[in-house]
């Protein structure tokens, strides 16, 4: 029994890395297809979604069958219970790929983005290919240390998505109100990928401590990691 369940739980964690891996590619696609007014990525990235989809039911199926069948307790059950939570997480960080892509078909053949916020939105794209990046390694490598680093690539976030506020409200902002709304969205999507994805690596600290972190706690990690490694 103890060699079964060992090995669904492999199956289980090698589901949520390959969800994580397609929710980066779809996050990627779809920043290509915004900046790019690339409507052939933003369909690729809408026909794409439903094996997310998929895997996500697939995940969860999975990991109610091995509470109900095998009764874990202790540190088996919170493994399971971070995988449920985790499949949701992931499931997000797809679908707010997908309503980039969405809002790239809908303007298309226009760009969505007036000229002066394609930056900002490269490298939110950039960052947040990254964070998804570095979730799906948390998932695969379960290091705690590792996993509470994504705070810092996701306070990059954080800031790129302020500044970006200050650009909108800006007197000299000529594009209109549905510009102004379409960068709105888009901001916050990229936003809440990045903290779906520092939510995946809270539940790992969570699945190999038995602690889950509070935000002080990651940015006293962080502190600590800056510290003791110099700028290379």
């Amino acid at each position: 029994m103890r060699v079964a369940y060992n090995e669904q739980m492999t199956e289980l964690a090698d589901l949520l890395g390959e969800m994580a891996g397609l929710a980066g590619v779809a996050m990627e696609r779809a920043t290509q297809s915004l900046l790019q007014a690339d409507l052939s990525l933003a369909e690729q990235v809408i026909g794409e979604h439903d094996k997310i989809t998929e895997l996500s039911t697939i995940c969860e199926e999975r990991a109610f069958a091995l509470l109900a069948l095998q009764a874990p307790v202790a540190g088996d059950l919170r493994s399971v219970v971070s995988g449920i939570q985790i499949v949701a997480d992931i499931d997000r960080m797809g679908a707010l790929a997908l309503h980039v892509a969405k809002i790239a078909r809908r303007r298309h053949p226009n760009h969505v983005l007036p000229e002066e916020v394609n930056g900002y939105f490269a490298e939110m794209g950039r960052i947040a290919v990254s964070i998804g990046a570095a979730a799906r390694e948390v998932l695969e490598s379960r290091d705690p240390e590792r996993a509470a680093r994504l705070r810092e690539e996701d306070e990059a976030m954080d800031d790129l998505h302020r500044h970006l506020f200050t650009v909108l409200m800006d007197r000299e902002w000529k594009h209109g109100v549905a510009a102004a709304v379409d960068v709105t969205l888009l901001g916050r999507f990229y936003e809440r990928f990045a903290d779906h994805a520092v939510e995946v690596g809270r539940r790992v600290i969570f699945l190999v401590t038995g602690k889950l972190p509070d935000e002080n706690e990651i940015a006293a990690a962080d502190a600590d990691n800056l510290t003791s490694y110099p700028e290379q």
